[in-house]
């Protein structure tokens, strides 16, 4: 292993630990942001739906841990690990992650920042100094807490373009952890804040009610019942920003969001949808699956092990 190698790798596995005395769940990640660890179900047919039960590490999220001597475990069995993942959801702190992109559509002012002004400022909320982390694509991940009775889902883009929110079952890419396309670090200021807790406002905003099922196949709309499904319901964010698309920016739109989708776990669910979106836009069916194709193959082709949404 290369000395820059061995020395990141020390760094992460440092920053692991002193994430962990604080109280926050972490596992080693890889250059790429996934768990560094392989699942040690890999091959096995049919698949072993496990979630740590079995002893062994390799399964995702579910390995996080608080324990110095487990994280210690964990980062020898991932010796390249450049990173580590802080588990959202989980006690004490039971945190919840807002993702803020980059401005993903500059000429028409899709800023995700903005967005959420916006949405506080129609909700009656404020957004609490808090812990932030700034990514290396300039977006930023506000840290907030949530209480013990309520398990906010992960979402994409459900609440504006370019917001995700990482709650119950996923991780956020810890500050000092280094990736293929920066390092991940404190924003100034805010390094002494402790995670705020979330406005109940806000929070009423991250657990939607679930849908009514109908399960005779009749719709009142006389369509397909697919908005129970938690895909679709977490992705109608993403399904109208794709709507939106203007001629000039449609295959943009459709790959960022099928991205977003699969990053999330529901990309497979949300893939109809998705293509009928991009058709209402003028592209034709066989362009939109294969720019979801492309965007599946960018974000879980190159995965050897689950993330926080595979068992």
């Amino acid at each position: 292993m290369a000395t820059i190698d061995w020395q990141t790798a020390t760094l992460a596995l440092a920053h692991a630990l002193a994430a962990a005395e604080r109280g926050l769940p972490v596992i080693p990640l890889s250059a790429t942001k996934l768990p560094a660890l392989r699942s040690p179900h890999r091959g096995e047919d049919p698949l072993v739906r496990c979630r740590g039960a079995c002893g062994l590490p390799g399964h995702g999220v579910h390995d996080a841990t608080t324990d110095p001597a487990a994280v210690r475990a964990l980062f020898a069995a991932a010796p390249r690990a450049t990173g580590y993942g802080i588990a959202c959801g989980r006690p004490p702190h039971r945190l919840i992650g807002i993702d803020l992109d980059i401005d993903i559509d500059a000429a028409h002012g899709s800023d995700s920042m903005a967005a959420l002004q916006q949405l506080a400022e129609r909700h009656r909320f404020t957004i609490p100094p808090t812990i932030t982390v700034l990514t290396p694509s300039g977006g930023r991940h506000l840290w907030l807490t949530g209480p013990p009775d309520v398990a906010v889902p992960n979402s994409a883009s459900r609440l504006a373009p370019g917001i995700d929110i990482r709650g119950f079952g996923g991780y956020l890419v810890g500050p000092g952890s280094v990736t293929t396309h920066g390092t991940y670090r404190l924003a100034p200021g805010t390094a002494h804040l402790t995670p705020a807790p979330c406005p109940r406002t806000l929070l009423r905003l991250l657990t939607p009610p679930t849908r009514p099922h109908h399960p005779t196949g009749h719709h009142p709309t006389g369509h397909r019942p697919t908005t129970h499904q938690p895909g679709i319901r977490q992705g109608q964010g993403l399904i109208q920003f794709v709507r939106a698309a203007r001629e000039g920016q449609r295959n943009t739109r459709l790959f960022w969001a099928a991205c977003r989708a699969y990053e999330h776990g529901f990309g497979d669910d949300l893939a109809d949808a998705l293509t009928a979106a991009a058709v209402h836009t003028g592209l034709s069916e066989q362009e939109a699956r294969a720019a979801i194709a492309s965007a599946a193959r960018l974000t879980t082709g190159r995965r050897n092990t689950p993330d926080e949404r595979t068992p």
